[in-house]
């Protein structure tokens, strides 16, 4: 029986953290020895990891002392703050938060997508020097997925795709002002906007207010940026926009994809079908918010532009994920890479 490692999540109390908690307690990581770190706001909080019951503590300048992998799943700036310490423990780092771009030989990680390109990905590979991988977007894992697949089926003149995001992707403050919005303009009450400085309930809006504590600019150039270091130049190149929509959890995909040449449904439905994506044919269970969560693939339904015709070189894909499923899934998979980089159960 291997031994078991010692794992670090930061930001255990943010929902990336939660949900990444619950993905590594149903993963080969299982039988490890768990630690769930904070800031101060979450210090003693009560939490499941698996069976056992631990609690939250404080984040001390020894506390990633033998620890093997080191997860950030809370605020960029907490990342930044402490991930020095974890790489000097020689602690293996998966970023989630996406603070660590930028730095230095980090890659954007996407093992999914690696293991479909084969050795046309050793660019996003992680090695023995790599100090870190960040765990790709999951709105630029989506795509590069897809486009992945599509692109077997022949030259791709152009794709445009509209990205519908979700309060989740800023955290439990962003779903909290939905939520508080959302009551308050029923009860024709102010509403509040400490976060997006702007009506984000019964709404779809392409920016933020000037004062919101977070940027759509700054998501939609991040997925953009993840989806260029995925494609390494392998991937067709996407014309993108971001839209926050009034939904909890999920991102929705509505993609617009026109090749040089006619292709068929059956060609289409035959190169898409595979390991993470569920195919949709039917009006029933079409993919949705609802219907992606909890969801481990991407859903999809498949048109073509016109109606009636056997063969089109324009079609449209609507596709559904559930966006902190996928994230917490990738960076399980992301250390299952970086796993193969270290002897077992024993920081280097």
């Amino acid at each position: 029986m291997s031994t078991p490692y010692r794992i670090a999540i930061v930001g255990a109390a943010s929902i990336r953290g939660k949900q990444l908690n619950e993905a590594l307690s149903e993963s080969s990581f299982a039988p490890s020895e768990f630690l769930l770190m904070d800031d101060q706001e979450a210090l003693g909080q009560l939490e499941a990891v698996g069976d056992e019951i631990t609690f939250i503590q404080t984040i001390t300048a020894d506390s990633f002392e033998r620890v093997d992998f080191t997860f950030f799943a809370g605020a960029a700036e907490l990342t930044r703050r402490h991930w020095p310490a974890a790489q000097r423990a020689g602690s293996s780092v998966v970023d989630l938060s996406g603070g660590l771009e930028g730095e230095t030989g980090v890659l954007v990680c996407a093992p999914w997508l690696q293991e479909a390109m084969g050795e046309a990905a050793v660019a996003i590979a992680p090695n023995l020097h790599t100090p870190a991988v960040v765990s790709a977007h999951p709105a630029a894992l989506v795509l590069a997925l897809l486009l992945e697949r599509l692109q077997h089926l022949g030259a791709i003149r152009s794709v445009s795709a509209t990205v519908l995001e979700p309060a989740s992707e800023y955290g439990k403050a962003a779903l909290d002002e939905l939520h508080q919005q959302t009551v308050a303009l029923l009860s024709f009450q102010s509403i509040p906007t400490q976060v997006y400085d702007v009506q984000v309930a019964f709404n779809t809006v392409g920016a933020f207010g000037e004062g919101a504590k977070i940027s759509l600019s700054d998501s939609e150039a991040r997925i953009r940026r993840h989806y260029a270091l995925l494609s390494g130049g392998r991937l067709p190149q996407l014309s993108l926009q971001l839209i926050h929509v009034p939904a909890f959890h999920g991102h929705t995909f509505s993609i617009a994809v026109e090749y040089e040449r006619p292709v068929t449904l059956e060609q289409i439905e035959a190169t898409l079908s595979g390991a993470h994506m569920e195919l949709i044919l039917g009006d029933v269970d079409a993919p949705g918010n609802l219907n992606s969560i909890g969801d481990q693939d991407v859903s999809v339904r498949v048109r073509f532009d016109e109606e009636g015709v056997s063969q089109s070189r324009r079609l449209w894909l609507w596709a559904s994920a559930d966006n902190l499923e996928l994230s917490v899934l990738n960076a399980v998979e992301c250390a299952q890479e970086l796993r193969k980089l270290r002897p077992q159960g024993k920081v280097q």
